[in-house]
């Protein structure tokens, strides 16, 4: 017990700056979405502006959910490291993560574009991307690759200790990347139903970082990505037909 204590001392300085860090994105993504509202595509941002946007999204939703493997692995690290040194391979790790789901975010950026297209020829198609956004959302809770991703996120550590034998200063943003990869695989769904919902739906984001939150630490997750699989699938069966669903794909949102 003493030495578990002992850990959560040593951590708690991390663990504070993680979340303050959370805390910092999510206040700057709500300066932001308040003066963008909620459009329909890349509501004009050029890639650049778009990427930046976007990670401190992800800083915002997704730290809180993954502060905990980032600190268990300096746990895993920490008879060969400095307090000093365990502060950077923290950050290094969580830099390899943000940059993964950089990554993805350039491909939103392409989704939100092509959106932009089929919504300036064909307005009408908005409420068919909205389901087939949501369809594909809800069938994503229920495929292979989210048990694979979600099981791993839900117990990381055989993985990271695996990392462990690795050597080279840039270990510990491979580490992360590693991780940031099954998180992508894992919750990609839920990020597609944002072009539906607006990219910049503070609404929305609030409610995918809980429900990843849950999906990852709740003892309860899988069940809960079961029935969050199931709500999806009921919007895309909806989406045709209620256009109030669709705020990310109506010029009346923005």
């Amino acid at each position: 017990m003493a030495g578990g204590t002992e850990h959560g001392r040593h951590f708690a300085p991390a663990w504070a700056a993680i979340l303050v860090f959370a805390a910092l994105a999510w206040i700057v993504t709500l300066q932001q979405a308040g003066g963008m509202g909620v459009g329909p595509g890349t509501m004009g941002l050029t890639l650049p502006i778009f990427l930046a946007l976007w990670v401190i999204m992800m800083a915002a939703m997704m730290l809180p959910s993954v502060a905990p493997v980032a600190l268990g692995w300096a746990r895993a690290i920490r008879r060969r490291t400095s307090g000093l040194a365990q502060a950077g391979r923290i950050v290094q790790f969580l830099l390899g993560y943000l940059v993964v789901w950089a990554a993805f975010g350039a491909l939103v950026f392409g989704l939100l574009a092509l959106t932009d297209r089929w919504l300036g020829a064909v307005p009408e198609a908005g409420r068919w991307i909205g389901a087939a956004a949501f369809a594909l959302a809800g069938l994503q809770q229920f495929g292979p690759l989210k048990r694979v991703c979600l099981r791993h996120c839900r117990s990381p550590f055989t993985q990271l200790l695996h990392y462990s034998r690795f050597g080279g200063p840039g270990r510990d943003f491979r580490v992360g990347a590693h991780h940031g990869l099954y998180c992508v695989g894992c919750c990609w769904g839920l990020m597609i139903v944002l072009i539906p919902l607006g990219v910049m739906n503070v609404a929305a984001m609030a409610g995918l970082a809980v429900l990843i939150f849950l999906e990852k630490l709740w003892r309860y997750g899988r069940t809960l990505a079961t029935v969050a699989g199931v709500a999806f699938l009921v919007l895309a069966a909806l989406a045709p037909f209620q256009p109030w669903l669709l705020p990310g794909l109506s010029m009346q949102g923005s």
